[in-house]
């Protein structure tokens, strides 16, 4: 069980929101390792989007990143979900 979870440590999903706008990087341990926002996704005046999609972004990176995490440590648990 221990290996397994620092192999999810060791593995990245993306997330993303905006057709790709917005890329949120994390862990299979819920870790964020990066965000990169497309310079088109930046409007000044429009700052709730941009906050919309970065929102977005992590909610779906989080996603994954449970399914990667299930995925891999299904095996092992027996299928509990702990």
């Amino acid at each position: 069980m221990e290996r397994a979870q620092s192999q999810l440590a060791g593995e990245t999903v993306e997330g993303k929101a905006g057709g790709g706008a917005v890329v949120v990087v994390m862990t299979g341990t819920q870790e964020v390792r990066s965000v990169t926002i497309s310079p088109e996704a930046v409007d000044p005046s429009d700052v709730e989007t941009l906050q919309d999609l970065v929102l977005a972004a992590v909610k779906d990176a989080i996603e994954r990143s449970k399914q990667l995490a299930a995925e891999r440590l299904g095996g092992i648990t027996g299928g509990l979900k702990l």
